[in-house]
């Protein structure tokens, strides 16, 4: 074993990774990488082994006021996204219903935008679906990523019972502003990270791989995340837009996704870490070893603009990593 990693299984016994360590961990040649993956699928293990399989929905698209430069809803880049309005209430439910039916346990409800400060249609149709969910299936968990909070919007979702509130802070506090240009500081999801966690509110918060940042960036964006106590962190792989600032920003070497997914899971032992966007295009031959370097969970059936994989196709997936799995591993994703 690589003596580096050899350091590192103190992780196992509850000793947090030294960021030197870290950084160490992250100029593995490729020859040791098999062993990081391997303490990190044991750190997983040990730590955070029951599987969470989440769908999402794109309750509202399009025309987003925020310049975050890879993204294709924003109203600051010309792409083909679909725009529109808030959907209904029971068209929400309607597509929970569908993710129940296919075995998912846990449901989020997305909407573009800056942000809900205050209380309006848009935030009234999103309580009205999440209660009607969790009416119609009681072992469903449900969630929401609609943006910046307000004291008053983070605690209507904490009375309706939501499973965990997603608000991604992408890259590292350094590079942040020259990811998300001008419309926000990642102070602001920072400060409502705090004001959810204040309300009893589970926090999903990640990171999106590709996107110009170094190894370093995402070692500092794992250690801030552990910082805000972050309950689940979705990894992202970019799948370059046509018509955004990055559509021609090329592809991460495996290699490197795979040594960030193990760091993420060593520096954040007890979170969630859901492999999201990219998994199924841009690292689809590697996804198994992905998987295995730390994850314990993915988000399944598509994205939010890009496609997904099938449901059934990851559930017999899901079957067969249980094999490399603690044998009393629980799962959200089928009931």
């Amino acid at each position: 074993m690589n003596e580096f990693v050899a350091q590192a299984s103190g992780v196992l016994e509850g000793k947090p990774l030294d960021p030197a360590l870290a950084k160490a961990l992250a100029d593995l040649p490729g020859e040791d990488v098999l062993d990081l993956v391997a303490l990190a699928n044991r750190v997983k293990n040990r730590f955070a082994p029951a599987f969470q399989a989440c769908s999402i929905i794109n309750a509202k698209s399009g025309l987003c006021s925020e310049n975050c430069r890879f993204c294709a809803q924003s109203s600051h880049h010309s792409t083909h996204a679909q725009i529109y309005p808030m959907l209904a209430a029971d068209a929400i439910q309607a597509a929970a219903d569908t993710a129940y039916a296919e075995g998912v346990r846990s449901f989020c409800i997305v909407a573009s935008g800056y942000g809900v400060k205050e209380v309006n249609d848009d935030f009234r149709t999103v309580l009205q679906a999440i209660a009607a969910i969790r009416k119609r299936h009681p072992d469903m968990g449900v969630s929401a990523s609609l943006g910046i909070l307000s004291e008053t919007t983070a605690r209507l979702l904490a009375e309706q019972g939501i499973e965990h509130y997603n608000i991604n802070l992408q890259t590292s506090p350094k590079r942040y502003s020259k990811l998300i240009a001008d419309t926000h500081a990642i102070e602001e999801r920072m400060a409502t990270i705090r004001l959810l966690k204040g309300h009893g509110i589970p926090v999903c918060s990640g990171a999106i791989l590709g996107v110009g940042e170094t190894m370093d960036d995402r070692i500092a964006l794992a250690f801030t995340l552990s910082g805000l106590h972050v309950d689940v962190i979705p990894l992202n792989v970019l799948v370059p837009i046509q018509g955004t600032p990055l559509e021609n920003q090329p592809p991460l070497p495996v290699v490197e996704v795979t040594k960030t997914l193990a760091l993420f899971r060593l520096i954040n032992p007890r979170a969630v870490i859901k492999l999201a966007a990219g998994r199924e295009t841009v690292m689809s031959d590697f996804q198994g070893l992905l998987m295995l370097a730390g994850a314990s969970g993915f988000i399944t059936g598509g994205y939010l603009t890009t496609r997904g994989r099938e449901v059934s196709r990851d559930m017999a997936f899901l079957k067969d990593l249980a094999a490399f799995a603690t044998p009393a591993t629980t799962s959200r994703s089928a009931g």
